[in-house]
């Protein structure tokens, strides 16, 4: 994992539910871990974009339902700063399924919009994305 050029806030904590962005079948995704989190004891582990994190799929095919899949945060709903000056928000918060060993995404494509900040940390998931802002 390569470093952020800008630092977007951590807003998304455990419990949240996230869009899949990605067409691996899942719709809904429930976070439940957050991966490389270090943090004080009892706090609540929180997440920003360019994050892996670890879900339960929620919503989808049946065949990917009520599953343990890692993801990586493309989009979140808080505004946050990046390093020019401009300031970046979303419509909501949106992850995409990958590999746990390379973190190469599950899906073959994206057709929504995802932050520059991810295809910054995981340049395969540009790749596959139609849109990136």
């Amino acid at each position: 994992m390569k470093p952020l050029s800008a630092k977007p806030v951590k807003v998304i904590q455990l419990g949240t539910i996230l869009e899949c962005a990605d067409n691996t079948g899942a719709r809904k995704l429930n976070l439940i871990a957050v991966k490389k989190y270090k943090g004080r004891r009892g706090r609540i582990p929180k997440a920003g974009v360019g994050d892996v994190i670890i879900c339960t799929v929620r919503k989808g095919k049946e065949k990917i339902r009520k599953t343990i899949v890692h993801a990586v945060i493309v989009r979140q709903k808080k505004e946050y700063r990046r390093s020019d000056g401009t300031r970046i928000k979303f419509t909501d918060n949106a992850a995409v399924i990958v590999n746990p060993k390379n973190f190469e995404p599950q899906g073959t494509e994206i057709r929504t919009v995802i932050a520059r900040e991810a295809v910054e940390r995981f340049s395969t998931i540009g790749k596959i994305a139609s849109v990136v802002v």
